[in-house]
């Protein structure tokens, strides 16, 4: 028999012994149907092929166990969690900063940079700061924002609308999929 196992995906896999359930059904290592019998048989079965019982699904009716090699079973998870892993993409948080007086040369150059960052797959932050005098004018400069999202309109959507935080203003976009 195969040592014991902890936990796998941070939930306890029963094996073995380990299975409480009165009965059980059973598959056979090479994926033939042996039929409902209890546990202690199954286990025993399993023991004569030299191989582990493994409760692959617990919450049919009654729990589905199958015959297979324990240490192969855990790797093909361990691989299969890794390959799921591997193909999940990660959208980063860009961000850009303007201050309220940006020169309309200098706001193309930032929607460039912005174009390229939604392009990419990666969500957008536009964040106005202000600084002294400033701070007097903060409802007048929310144009700056909305013209920036505005030139991007065709390839991104506003995920949040623009919202004041102490010195900044700011705006997420994200891509259009």
């Amino acid at each position: 028999m195969k040592g014991r196992v902890k936990f796998i995906n941070e939930r306890e896999i029963q094996i073995n012994d380990r299975i409480r359930d009165p009965e059980v059904r059973v598959i056979g290592p090479d994926g033939e149907q042996l039929g409902i019998m209890s546990s202690r048989e199954a286990y025993n079965k399993a023991a004569e092929m030299e191989l582990d019982l493994v409760k692959i699904s617990p919450n049919a009716n009654p729990p589905v166990c199958k015959i297979i090699d324990f240490g192969k079973y855990r790797y093909e998870l361990i691989k299969k969690e890794k390959e799921a892993k591997k193909n999940q993409k990660q959208a980063e948080l860009k961000e850009i900063r303007m201050t309220p007086n940006i020169d309309t040369n200098d706001l193309n150059t930032k929607v460039n940079a912005g174009r390229k960052f939604l392009s990419n797959g990666h969500k957008l932050k536009v964040t106005l700061r202000f600084r002294g005098r400033e701070m007097a004018h903060m409802k007048e400069s929310e144009h700056v924002l909305t013209d920036f999202a505005n030139q991007l309109s065709d390839c991104s959507t506003i995920e949040k609308p623009s919202k004041t935080e102490g010195r900044n203003m700011s705006i997420v976009l994200t891509p259009k999929k």
